[in-house]
């Protein structure tokens, strides 16, 4: 209780600047904690998703029922199921067409994947640069205010006669609490920051993985149909003999 009393007084008795600096600092820290947590949180579920997802998709089931499963919830797709049913969807779209060939359906689907995981990854990136702006600028926003917490020190030191360490003691400690709060603020932040950063990367290196494996199921399966096509119409058009 003596620290807080004492931190708490500092706080008041600081100038208007100072008091500022500090409101401004507990502010951004207040919104890096709360970004942190809902990064957090968020991540933690595309992981989660993404890991179901995966197992699901090489117990090796039909494409086309976990494509109508993903269907029903497809306002609600995270991650890795949101790249499958942007590129199955697009597959099924092309496929059948007539004049397809597979490299043209598995091209389009590849662009329908890649879109998508654009998407997913500024969904992953959302206010990591407001962390990294805090992060960067947190610590000089602290120097300001204890450089000019010193400046207003020694000015109204500047009419005194005779100066003593109490008397400079309060002024320099006040200034340099706005140095601390501004490390307290930007620390969590960078360390937040830098760990997103590393989950994200992993997640979307897992994602490029699952484009590559995926696009070559759905050329083989483009070839099928194409040959099943074929050999259909070949049939169709050979002459009848009794």
């Amino acid at each position: 209780m003596t620290v807080d009393s004492s931190i708490w007084a500092y706080f008041i008795n600081a100038s208007f600047l100072v008091k500022l600096v500090m409101a401004l600092l507990i502010g951004a820290s207040v919104l890096s904690w709360t970004y942190i947590m809902q990064r957090s949180a968020y991540l933690k579920k595309v992981r989660q998703t993404t890991t179901q997802f995966e197992d699901v998709f090489w117990a090796g089931g039909d494409l086309s029922k976990l494509y109508s499963e993903s269907m029903k919830r497809k306002s609600d797709l995270d991650g890795m199921e949101s790249i499958f049913h942007a590129g199955f969807k697009e597959f099924l779209r092309l496929h059948k067409q007539p004049g397809m060939t597979a490299e043209a359906v598995l091209a389009s689907a590849r662009r329908a994947m890649n879109v998508a995981q654009m998407r997913e990854q500024d969904k992953l990136e959302i206010h990591l640069a407001t962390l990294a702006t805090i992060g960067s600028t947190a610590p000089f926003v602290g120097i300001f205010g204890t450089v000019c917490g010193i400046m207003l020190t020694f000015r109204t030191l500047a009419h005194v006669q005779q100066a003593t360490i109490s008397m400079v003691a309060p002024g320099i400690a006040e200034a340099l609490i706005a140095t601390a709060m501004g490390l307290f603020t930007a620390i969590p932040a960078v360390v937040g920051y830098n760990r997103f950063t590393t989950d994200i990367n992993r997640l979307l290196n897992r994602f490029d993985v699952f484009q590559e494996e995926f696009s070559n199921i759905l050329f083989r399966q483009a070839q099928a149909t194409l040959n099943n096509h074929s050999t259909l119409q070949a049939n169709t058009a050979a002459p009848m003999t009794v």
